[in-house]
């Protein structure tokens, strides 16, 4: 099982939660939760007018021995208006474009997008049965 909660902060609100999400998926091969700007797509979906998340942004996908990962989708853009950090086990790694890092197995952590032109961040706390 994969729990995703997904709270989106704009520093313009002085660190106030613009909104908060959950969703979570058995850990079935093949499962896939996503999230980006398109509700047609995500399970967990960021406001409209972010436009430094994409219409599918994050895909966390279940792998074929029931361990996750999360791909950062590339988008349309050759170069993202965003970066991303995968933060657990007390370390926090960039999560090149393009690229797939598996989550620990038994542990939590986050998936940080933050927009490089703003103080704007989309938070997305994971918590992976082992």
């Amino acid at each position: 099982m994969l729990e995703l909660t997904m709270a989106s902060v704009s520093g313009a609100d002085s660190g106030a939660t613009a909104g908060m999400h959950m969703a979570d998926a058995s850990s079935e091969p093949g499962a896939v939760l996503r999230v980006g700007r398109d509700r047609s797509l995500c399970g967990l979906v960021t406001p409209d007018d972010w436009l430094f998340v994409s219409r599918a942004h994050l895909e966390f996908r279940c792998g074929p021995d029931g361990g996750w990962a999360v791909t950062w989708l590339r988008g349309s853009n050759p170069d993202p208006a965003s970066e991303v950090r995968v933060v657990s086990q007390g370390m926090a790694r960039p999560l090149v474009y393009g690229a797939t890092e598996p989550l620990p197995r038994g542990g939590s952590g986050e998936v940080v997008i933050q927009d490089r032109s703003g103080p704007r961040s989309v938070n997305v706390g994971f918590f992976h049965e082992g």
